[in-house]
C-alpha cells in the first residue's frame, strides 16, 4: 500500500470517501493500524490514556517526540500528525521553534494545533517555513482547566459564527486540514459547507472523515465513555480475563509445560 499523502486526502474529500483515523502511542499498535486507516494521530490524549492523568495538560513536546517516532517506525501507509502540547506554541515564534523539532525528528507529515482564529498568524509562520498544519478547532482540550471542564461547543449564543470565524481564518492562513471537535451535527454542517480543506471530526457529526481515540473505541480505557465514542471491543475485560487465566495456570503449575520448555 502506497504512503497516503495530503493530495491523496484532498482526493478523497472531492469523491466524498470518508477518511479514516486512529489514534496511536507506540510502534506495536501503530503496526496493527497501519493497513487499517488511512491517517494516525498521536494525540497529548497519550497523557491520558497512556500516562493515567487527568487530562492532556502536562505531557512534553520531548514526550511527544519519543511517541512519535515509535509510530513512524511501525506506519509504512497512514498521514502521520503530531499534536502540539498545551502552551507549546503560545507565540508564533515559539510555535516555530517547537514544530519545527518535531517535523524533523519524527518524519510526521502535520502537526495539529488547537486554536482557531487568535492561532491564524502561527498556521502562517508556520505554513511559510513548510510546515503543514492540522488546525483544531471546536471544543478544545487544552483549555479544560481554564474553562471548568469539557465544553461541548454550538449551543451558546453566535457559536457558529465563532466557529465559521475559525474556521476560515486558519484556511485563509494555510492550515491544511481541520480537526472539528465537540459540537452540535448542524454547527458541523454548516462548518463543512465552508471547509476547502478535509475536516476531521470528533464528536461533532459526519464530517470528511473521523477521528477516535484507540483506547476508547476498543474498551481499554472503561472508566468513563464519552457520548460519541463507539464501542468495538471490550478489550479491557478481554485482557482481563486473559491475564486471570495466565495467572492461574501459573499457580497451579499448568504453565509452562512440556510443549513452551526447551529439550534436549
Amino acid at each position: 500500500m502506497a504512503k497516503i499523502t495530503i493530495k491523496d486526502l484532498y482526493k478523497m474529500k472531492e469523491n466524498s470517501e470518508k477518511i479514516v483515523m486512529i489514534t496511536a502511542y507506540d510502534a506495536l499498535f501503530a503496526k496493527i493500524f497501519n493497513d487499517q486507516v488511512d491517517m494516525v494521530l498521536v494525540g497529548d490524549s497519550l497523557n491520558m490514556s497512556f500516562g493515567g492523568h487527568a487530562e492532556t495538560i502536562g505531557i512534553s513536546v520531548d514526550e511527544m517526540i519519543y511517541h512519535a517516532r515509535a509510530v513512524r517506525r511501525g506506519l509504512t501507509h497512514p498521514y502521520l500528525v503530531v499534536d502540539m502540547p498545551f502552551c507549546s506554541c503560545a507565540t508564533p515564534q515559539l510555535a516555530l521553534k517547537n514544530c519545527a523539532k518535531v517535523y524533523e525528528k519524527t518524519g510526521c507529515d502535520a502537526v495539529k494545533i488547537e486554536g482557531g482564529k487568535d492561532f491564524a498568524a502561527t498556521v502562517e509562520l508556520l505554513s511559510k517555513n513548510g510546515i503543514a498544519v492540522m488546525s483544531h478547532i471546536g471544543l478544545r482540550p487544552q483549555l479544560s482547566r481554564f474553562q471548568g471542564g469539557y465544553k461541548v461547543s454550538g449551543r451558546e449564543k453566535n457559536a457558529l459564527n465563532l466557529l465559521l470565524d475559525d474556521a476560515k481564518a486558519v484556511q485563509n492562513a494555510g492550515a491544511v486540514l481541520l480537526l472539528l471537535e465537540g459540537t452540535v451535527s448542524s454547527v458541523a454542517n454548516e462548518v463543512m459547507s465552508v471547509a476547502n480543506v478535509p475536516v476531521i471530526g470528533i464528536g461533532a457529526g459526519s464530517c470528511d472523515g473521523q477521528v477516535l481515540v484507540w483506547s476508547d473505541m476498543l474498551g481499554f480505557f472503561d472508566e468513563f465513555k464519552p457520548k460519541f465514542v463507539k464501542r468495538y471491543l471490550n478489550g479491557a475485560e478481554l485482557v482481563r480475563e486473559a491475564v486471570k487465566n495466565y495467572a492461574n495456570d501459573v499457580k497451579k503449575g499448568i504453565f509452562p509445560s512440556e510443549e513452551f520448555e526447551y529439550l534436549k
